[in-house]
């Protein structure tokens, strides 16, 4: 998995001086830092959680944790007009 995080130029200035200081790049720098939580928050699943669930169950389960308010924003042919969505192609039912 790749992640983009967006720094201000102090906060990228520090997470530099701070790799350089260990000798290491941000990246094996940031890795660090972020094994350990990682690896706790993996120790601390429920049973259910790390099983082999059926992809709908995971869905549902995360949708109830997002607000009405984001579902507002969706569009209504979404399901319909994917590819126009995901990739930019045109949409098919103007």
């Amino acid at each position: 998995m790749n992640l983009t995080l967006l720094l201000t130029a102090a906060e990228e200035a520090k997470l530099l001086a701070q790799a350089q200081a260990q000798g290491v790049t941000p990246e094996v720098l940031v890795r660090r830092v972020l094994e350990p939580l990682i690896a706790a928050t993996l120790e601390n699943l429920p049973d259910a959680t790390r099983s082999n669930r059926h992809i709908s169950e995971v869905i549902a389960e995360r949708m109830k944790a997002l607000p009405p308010e984001v579902f507002d924003q969706l569009p209504i042919d979404g399901a319909s007009e994917h590819d126009h969505y995901l990739y930019g192609s045109p949409k098919r039912h103007p």
